[in-house]
């Protein structure tokens, strides 16, 4: 790789630090006319620097998304309570949706040319998937709940975030303790 002049060096990284907060703001299916604007660039140039918007989401996705979900796939595997690590999958995942608008398109796979998305949605597909499967071999999530429900019901969430007036974490959080509590196995 070439090395770049210093205020190339400044360049690609003040066209990086835009595309953090735009796309944190907005999503990763924002306009890159958007990004450019806000790093005081012309959209030539991010593709001249990035290559192309998927170069760019590239550059900066472990910043976005990539290092949460690790952490949550981290903080989730050292539990060791079925229940307890379905439910805090799930939780996390949906706060992370509430907090990060470039999850959501991570998770519905809005960009799938994106080979970094994909195996990071991949990654977390298969682990809830893991999840579900131990939750349900221990009795405490209902037998009926699939893994594709399980997909959906992440993807539910980003959809109504989208759509909805942004409501407010106290009250995101109590709805989304009433979607855990309906995913339990009735007592017998």
């Amino acid at each position: 790789m070439t090395r770049l002049r210093a205020d190339a060096r400044r360049n690609v990284e003040g066209i990086r630090r835009a595309a953090l907060d735009v796309f944190r703001a907005r999503g990763l299916t924002t306009p890159l006319d958007e990004v450019a604007k806000a790093a005081g660039v012309s959209k030539g140039t991010i593709y001249h620097r990035f290559g192309s918007r998927h170069g760019l989401i590239d550059a900066v996705v472990d910043d976005l998304v990539a290092e949460r979900i690790a952490d949550i796939i981290e903080a989730v595997s050292s539990l060791t309570d079925p229940l307890a690590r379905f439910e805090q999958y799930l939780l996390r995942m949906w706060l992370l949706q509430y907090d990060e608008p470039a999850a959501n398109d991570v998770l519905v796979r809005a960009l799938p040319d994106s080979e970094q998305l994909t195996t990071l949605c991949d990654r977390a597909s298969r682990f809830g998937r893991g999840l579900l499967e131990d939750a349900q071999s221990a009795g405490v999530i209902r037998p009926d709940l699939t893994p594709t429900d399980l997909i959906y019901l992440i993807l539910e969430r980003g959809a109504a975030l989208r759509t909805c007036a942004k409501q407010s974490r106290p009250d995101y959080e109590r709805r989304l303790d009433f979607l855990l509590h309906g995913l339990r196995s009735e007592p017998r």
